[in-house]
């Protein structure tokens, strides 16, 4: 048997999954919390081997309170991630801290069923979408580290200001401005000073105002 906590803030999502997965031959739902405190509060009193973990609860959110059942003492739980959000940021959170897979609450019940049957079993579940952005975010190019000098440089180009106005305002010489701009062309890849303003704002090297 694969003992299951599930924490949701939803009452009706929590008896929903309860009665759903309680008629698998092989789940046992042993727990329920409303929030990420009960959520690891019963991880060590009922000792489930997987708790179905939704994101967003009041007090402790669902990716702290992953790190906290996780770092109590062995053998810990496996958790995973089930529900209705999927941003990069939400996502990456989750499995920085140690989610075991990441569901999304509208998969089928034979996905959801066979999430947890893997992650139970020390391996990963996600969601076709979840496995799409990750990759996706995987591929995109990190951001170019432009020194503070650079950034400082490329905020006033972004404004508008020439050279001679940069050197002037940053008290250097204006052949100092156009080595910056130089090296900022070559970290971005990029050959004017339009475009490595577009790509800076694209890439949050710079704040969009």
């Amino acid at each position: 048997m694969i003992r299951l906590l599930i924490a949701d803030d939803h009452p009706v999502v929590r008896a929903g999954l309860a009665g759903l997965l309680s008629d698998e031959p092989e789940l046992e739902v042993v727990g329920q919390a409303a929030d990420g405190l009960e959520a690891v509060r019963l991880a060590a009193e009922v000792a489930p081997d997987v708790v179905l973990m939704d994101l967003r609860m009041p007090g402790l959110d669902g990716v702290a309170a992953t790190l906290r059942i996780l770092a109590g003492p062995p053998p810990t739980p496996r958790v995973l991630i089930l529900t209705t959000y999927e941003s990069d940021d939400q996502i990456l959170a989750a499995i920085e801290a140690g989610a075991g897979g990441y569901l999304l609450k509208a998969a089928p019940q034979d996905e959801i069923v066979a999430g947890i049957r893997s992650v139970a079993a020390g391996q990963t579940a996600l969601s076709p979408q979840v496995a799409v952005r990750l990759v996706e975010r995987m591929r995109r190019p990190e951001p170019a580290a432009l020194t503070p000098r650079e950034l400082e440089v490329l905020a006033l180009v972004a404004d508008g200001t020439g050279n001679k106005q940069i050197a002037a305002r940053l008290g250097i010489g204006e052949s100092t401005v156009k080595t910056h701009l130089l090296r900022i062309f070559e970290k971005l890849g990029v050959s004017d000073r339009t475009r490595a303003v577009t790509l800076a704002l694209e890439q949050g090297i710079l704040p969009r105002r």
